[in-house]
């Protein structure tokens, strides 16, 4: 399994990640997507792979700031080419618990049939930590918005937690996904539902980070609910149109 971890500026948070995975799941390889951290993320990523004896620590560099959603891309190509088998999505930030980790390996491993598992907050068992009541609620909103748009019945639709398996992935033609931030993460639900994907959700807590700065922003949100809202008059029509042709 590949853990992908893309990082801007968390020379603060993502040594203290990589120990834990690593200390909790032995078996575990990561790779950080790096674009062009001035703070030395980068540098400091490379030192700790450099003396990590099992070589379980890689690093990706790449010119720029260039986007969540293109790093997480950029890091399941790298993974398929080393014929990993699963690949994991992973904040660098400390908010992604390595102990949740732990659980969605195991329900990963349990059941061959599972295609995802998605670490999810906004179900029985899962929860929030140290988040300001206007985040959750606007968290919260834009899952039930995106759920009833698209029609998904995925709770945490916006989660960024996930566990994908390899032959899922190579189905995807990633150069129809035109979303970054976490909007990516609604397109990708989008795309392996349509695939038939088994999915299965596991409980975690989201920890609110520790060090650092939200890459949160308003052109971040703005772009989730203006293609949500065109995904889901997409299928409005599509739907109203088989109605009609019956």
């Amino acid at each position: 399994m590949l853990v992908i971890v893309p990082t801007y500026n968390e020379a603060q948070s993502v040594p203290r990640l990589i120990g834990s995975v690593l200390e909790l799941l032995p078996a575990i390889h990561i790779l950080i997507v790096d674009d062009g951290s001035p703070d030395g993320t980068a540098d400091i990523c490379q030192s700790i792979a450099d003396t990590e004896s099992l070589g379980r620590v890689h690093v990706m560099r790449r010119a720029g700031k260039q986007g969540l959603g293109s790093a997480y891309i950029a890091g399941f190509g790298w993974g398929a080419a080393r014929g990993y088998q699963a690949m994991i999505e992973m904040d660098a930030d400390g908010s992604h618990r390595p102990l949740d980790l732990v659980a969605m390996v195991a329900a990963f491993e349990s059941d061959d049939s599972i295609d995802c598992v998605i670490g999810s907050r906004w179900m029985p068992g899962g929860k929030v930590v140290n988040w300001a009541k206007q985040r959750e609620v606007l968290s919260r909103g834009a899952n039930k918005y995106a759920k009833f748009m698209l029609g998904l019945k995925v709770n945490d639709i916006t989660a960024g937690f996930r566990v994908y398996r390899s032959n899922l992935l190579v189905k995807i033609d990633f150069a129809t996904v035109v979303s970054e931030g976490y909007c990516f993460q609604i397109e990708m639900t989008r795309k392996v539902v349509a695939l038939g994907a088994k999915i299965k959700e596991v409980p975690i807590t989201f920890v609110e980070r520790e060090f650092g700065v939200s890459k949160m922003s308003g052109n971040i949100v703005v772009e989730a609910m203006s293609r949500v809202t065109v995904w889901g008059l997409q299928r409005a029509l599509t739907i109203g149109g088989r109605n009609n042709s019956r």
